[in-house]
């Protein structure tokens, strides 16, 4: 340490872990490769890779949104297709009647 500088703290980056556990909810197959990349990002910190850190919790943050995006629309979908469905049986169950 030099006088006259104040020590550096670490950087903190945020590793995404949590969007990518819950990503893989809603649609796992994007999910993992989003968790395999937030469990980089600390022990990169730890080596002082701040880059390689970055460029994890970069990928971990475009794979869980990439998951949470295609996961909230197919449940979308399934809503809007059971709705449709329900609504036709309730049709043809009153005019048969």
């Amino acid at each position: 340490m030099h006088p006259g500088y104040p020590s550096q703290q670490p950087q903190q980056i945020d590793n995404n872990m949590t969007m990518s556990i819950v990503a893989i909810f809603l649609f796992w197959p994007l999910a993992i490769p989003a968790i395999m990349n937030a469990s980089k990002v600390n022990p990169l910190l730890q080596q002082g890779d701040y880059a390689g850190a970055q460029a994890a919790a970069t990928e971990s943050k475009k794979w869980s949104k990439m998951a949470l995006i295609i996961g909230l629309v197919l449940w979308a979908i399934n809503i809007i297709c059971c709705i449709i469905y329900f609504v036709i049986i309730g049709a043809a169950a009153s005019s048969s009647v």
